[in-house]
């Protein structure tokens, strides 16, 4: 290990995004008095009845939920974009605008209201990836669909408004801004070297051995070089596949393994249901071959020093670039111990 990277402030650069991120870590040794966010003890029934997502309830809209036994797939009830969207446009100077459509949907990943993934039995966490699969299919053959992004956010510190273990997925008709980086990242690397960018990088990740988590047969967990978030984490699958529907059965499992094992190390981290923010990075829906691309998932989890202490976004990292602490190299010290 680079002690240098250890001691003194530098930048790390995302080879996904190609922007910078400094790295502070003399100053995770400062006193901390600020925001401590409350941590939630309530035990939740495994059915609640005033829950809009379990299993047989009533949504907002007045429809009824099935009394689904596993994953249930219902379109968004308050979309963020619109199938019906009329088509227009500004340019009016510097005003500029476009018309966006879209579909978004809701996945509940279990009838039981008090579970998250990390409580999830792999076969049953199996059973969302086959279902992100098949909404990734479903929504990415539909005309208007040029991008599907798989995500979860859980946690109300996250924003998540409902604890039922659930994700979404957004798909629309032009990549967002993150996938766009990504995507002409990649692509500029694969028509230099005719060769995965993130492959490359995992291999020398495998060789320095310094950030690895955990890894089974067909998947590696890592935290990121460049990572941003605290306890920032990656799921990349060894072999280079555009998009999930290229999981092969076992392949599958694995990457239920890997989600069930980070998740778990989440929970004992703080001892605490850890939030964050996880998605699914992988190959637009848009005609294209994208032999670029290298699909990944990650975890973007606020929590810095306990299960009461949020990392924000704030100041230099509004106005400047992202920012960190604690390095990369000290979150994996810490989490990888937490792995099964």
């Amino acid at each position: 290990m680079n002690t240098d990277l250890q001691d003194y402030s530098h930048k790390r650069f995302n080879i996904l995004t190609g922007e910078w991120v400094l790295v502070s870590p003399h100053r995770a040794k400062r006193p901390w008095q600020g925001q401590n966010e409350e941590v939630s003890g309530e035990d939740r029934p495994s059915h609640d009845p005033s829950c809009y997502l379990c299993a047989g309830n009533t949504r907002i809209n007045g429809e009824q939920n099935p009394n689904y036994k596993d994953v249930f797939v219902f379109n968004n009830d308050f979309a963020a974009l619109q199938s019906n969207s009329k088509t227009f446009s500004v340019d009016d100077g510097l005003f500029k605008a476009e018309s966006e459509q879209g579909i978004c949907k809701v996945i509940c990943f279990s009838p039981d209201h008090s579970k998250s993934l990390a409580d999830m039995a792999v076969d049953d966490i199996n059973k969302v990836v086959e279902t992100w699969q098949n909404e990734y299919k479903i929504l990415g053959s539909e005309s208007i669909i040029n991008y599907v992004q798989i995500f979860e956010n859980k946690g109300a510190v996250m924003g998540c408004s409902n604890p039922h273990p659930h994700g979404q997925i957004w798909s629309q008709s032009t990549l967002p801004n993150e996938v766009e980086k990504k995507d002409k990242q990649q692509e500029a690397y694969f028509n230099k070297k005719q060769s995965s960018l993130l492959g490359d990088y995992l291999k020398q990740e495998l060789e320095a051995t310094e950030r690895i988590i955990y890894e089974n047969n067909h998947f590696v967990v890592l935290t990121p070089f460049w990572a941003v978030w605290p306890f920032e984490t990656m799921i990349v699958p060894k072999r280079a596949q555009k998009n999930i529907l290229e999981l092969s059965k076992n392949e599958s499992l694995s990457f239920a393994d890997v989600i069930s094992k980070i998740t778990k190390a989440y929970d004992k981290l703080f001892k605490s249901s850890f939030p964050y923010s996880s998605g699914i990075h992988q190959a637009p829906t848009n005609g294209r071959s994208n032999n670029h691309w290298h699909w990944h998932m990650s975890f973007y989890p606020p929590l810095l020093r306990s299960a009461t202490v949020k990392k924000f976004m704030v100041g230099y990292e509004m106005f400047g670039s992202p920012q960190r602490d604690i390095t990369a190299e000290q979150a994996v010290g810490r989490l990888k111990g937490l792995i099964e």
